[in-house]
């Protein structure tokens, strides 16, 4: 499945904004930045400005074969969409929009798909847009 372009986040000025002004969520593997939403810096009528949007950036560090970074950006989108889904999702509704960028760091294409969608979503449920079950956390 492709990550719908109300998902996504293109360009330069916005990678900058993600670079300077996300907060960063470390894994053994991945690095989760998220920052608010800007739409200043979307390009008119690339769909909803307030929506939550979602990049993955795996450099060539991390495989130098692009069939293998291009199937696991393409697994982390799928894991995105899916989890953004009205009904099944697991994103909370009442998240504020924001903006994500996931970066692979070197020896993530080691590890099994099933091992990477983990940290992924344990990284979503540290910066709280996952409920983790706690009763506590989920306000």
């Amino acid at each position: 499945m492709v990550l719908p372009q109300r998902h996504r986040l293109r360009g330069r000025g916005i990678f900058d904004y993600l670079y300077k002004q996300g907060r960063r969520t470390h894994g053994g593997s991945l690095l989760l930045r998220m920052a608010p939403a800007a739409p200043e810096l979307l390009k008119p009528g690339t769909g909803e400005p307030d929506s939550l949007r979602f990049a993955v950036v795996i450099s060539s560090k991390v495989s130098k074969r692009a069939v293998v970074r291009n199937r696991l950006r393409r697994r982390l989108h799928d894991d995105f969409v899916e989890a953004c889904q009205p009904q099944t999702g697991r994103i909370r509704r009442d998240c504020p929009p924001c903006w994500l960028l996931l970066s692979l760091k070197p020896g993530a294409a080691d590890l099994g798909e099933d091992e990477l969608l983990r940290e992924w979503r344990a990284l979503l449920q540290q910066t709280g847009l996952i409920d983790d079950g706690n009763p506590h956390h989920s306000q």
